[in-house]
């Protein structure tokens, strides 16, 4: 089993760290080149996209819909 890897981000103000499987961070980093957005900016918009689910979480569910070809993320705009 795979150690977790922290990164860190700073969302609405705070500061914040997120713990994910290396898998993870691989496919998220991967959505982020895709999508032409940095680290910070693709946790940013799962931020605005998660709703009441935990951010670890979301990150995984989202990894997880975009390697199944569920590539509707790439459509969320953010309300300012």
């Amino acid at each position: 089993m795979s150690s977790l890897v922290k990164r860190s981000v700073l969302l609405s103000g705070h500061a914040t760290s997120v713990a994910l499987e290396p898998e993870f961070w691989t496919v998220l980093d991967g959505i982020g080149e895709g999508l032409s957005l940095t680290r910070a900016e693709l946790l940013i918009r799962i931020d605005a996209w998660r709703g009441r689910r935990p951010l670890a979480s979301a990150c995984r569910v989202l990894a997880l819909q975009w390697a199944g070809g569920d590539h509707s993320f790439a459509e969320f705009e953010p309300s300012a």
